[in-house]
């Protein structure tokens, strides 16, 4: 008998290849499909966090102002309380191995009594703090200890914006942090008006305790030193600042030489090269530093340079505006020569002159009485109150050290021979608009 055939047989076979497995394709290495997926840094920071150290600092507070409260016996005598003692805790990063040297940022130490240093391996040492500078706010540490790890130094000058950046430090106490982002701007201004800035700006978190941390490329060189962040709420909004480690490099070997910083001059004024200036000086850059004023016998006077000269670049590097220049002199060692590229009436020039001391300090004493006790000193542009006598004339009117003075009585000055012509036989109120910690004061001295 012949076999009717089912009208259910080719459901089946369907059925039949559905529930046959497929071939399944060769399986890649898992560590080979992760990193298609994410790349890592983690074997870069391997390299890298052992040259980020935790800083602790110890320091007393500010003693008052009565000498006699520094006398053991006469705070016993009157039962006063003893000085209490500070703690704070910052970041730092290992830039010498041999001979142990460790940048962090001067506010991180200022005023310190003690301060002790942990690596990442949990040794501890005391350290010795080499020099300060609170103008770029760079500090230089020294620990006597062995096998330490050192960070490469990269080149901030050829960074870009969106290049990929890591942060390491010690946020809020909590231990060795790593966060990463990427350059968000470059060559910041305005967060300390009487600084030397060219920050670089990231949004990599960086968080109260990151101070004196690493900015580090992703191929794990030290591009900057973490020193600030905008932070509205009291922590990080995605913005933050890094000192570039060729401003800090520069700060260091003078450090190392001098214990100090010993700032540069060559004698002039200048403004940024705005396009209408540009416009009306009929050049095609849109770079560049103004000269404003020279001063007489100043290293710029004896190279010739002039009022209306346009400057390009010093030692074949470009000059992005006046901060820029002011950054490039203020920081080149003493005694040293510089190459001046500028332009005049259109045509390119180059003039090579040395670097004088800037010692352009100033007493108060043939401005007004008033202000006696106070010592002012030029600064690129700008009047800095370099010291005022506790107990003066000048510390009662309030006026302090630090003090950026940009105009009397309503009269904007650049140099302190301006303040003395504003000032000279000022019989009425004395009107100073100043900047103080980064914010502006009318200090009105009657």
């Amino acid at each position: 008998m012949t076999a009717r055939p089912s009208k259910y047989v080719g459901v089946f076979a369907a059925l039949v290849l559905m529930l046959v497995p497929a071939p399944l394709p060769a399986a890649r290495p898992p560590s080979a499909l992760s990193a298609s997926i994410q790349p890592s840094l983690a074997d870069v920071l391997e390299e890298v966090t052992p040259a980020v150290v935790n800083i602790a600092v110890r320091s007393r507070a500010p003693a008052e102002t009565n000498p006699l409260y520094n006398d053991p016996f006469f705070r016993r005598y009157f039962n006063l309380p003893e000085q209490q003692q500070r703690l704070s805790a910052g970041s730092g990063v290992i830039v010498d191995a041999d001979k142990g040297y460790i940048l962090t940022n001067h506010h991180v130490v200022a005023d310190a009594g003690e301060i002790a240093v942990t690596l990442k391996d949990r040794r501890r040492f005391t350290a010795e703090l080499v020099g300060s500078d609170e103008s770029t706010d760079i500090a230089l540490l020294k620990i006597d200890a062995e096998k330490l790890k050192a960070l490469p130094l990269g080149d901030s000058n050829a960074l870009r914006v969106g290049d990929t950046v890591v942060a390491i430090g010690n946020p809020f106490g909590l231990g060795q942090t790593v966060t990463s982002g990427i350059v968000s701007a470059l060559g910041r201004g305005g967060i300390n008006v009487e600084g030397y800035e060219d920050f670089i700006q990231t949004d990599a978190s960086i968080n109260p305790g990151n101070s004196g941390g690493a900015l580090v490329t992703a191929d794990g060189l030290l591009v900057g030193v973490n020193t600030a962040i905008i932070a509205p709420a009291g922590g990080n909004v995605g913005i933050g600042f890094a000192v570039p480690i060729a401003m800090a490099s520069a700060v260091m070997e003078q450090l190392i030489e001098h214990g100090e910083v010993r700032r540069g001059r060559i004698g002039i004024s200048v403004q940024d090269l705005t396009p209408d200036l540009a416009e009306a000086l009929s050049i095609e850059e849109n770079y560049g530093a103004v000269v404003g004023s020279v001063e007489q016998d100043s290293p710029a006077a004896q190279a010739g340079l002039q009022a209306g000269d346009v400057i390009t670049a010093v030692n074949d590097r470009k000059i992005t505006g006046s901060a820029d220049l002011r950054n490039r002199v203020g920081l080149a060692p003493v005694g040293s020569e510089v190459e001046i590229e500028y332009l005049r009436d259109r045509v390119r020039k180059t003039v090579t002159m040395r670097i004088e001391p800037d010692e352009t300090i100033a007493k108060s004493g043939s401005m007004s009485s008033r202000l006696d006790g106070a010592e002012f000193q030029d600064a690129a542009g700008n009047v800095v109150v370099s010291s005022v006598e506790d107990g003066s004339a000048a510390a009662r009117a309030g006026l302090r050290m630090g003090d950026v003075i940009v105009a009397a009585n309503r009269r904007p000055i650049a140099t302190v021979a301006e303040l003395e012509t504003a000032l000279t036989n000022a019989s009425g109120t004395i009107v100073l608009d100043l900047f103080r910690a980064g914010s502006k004061h009318v200090l009105v001295i009657r």
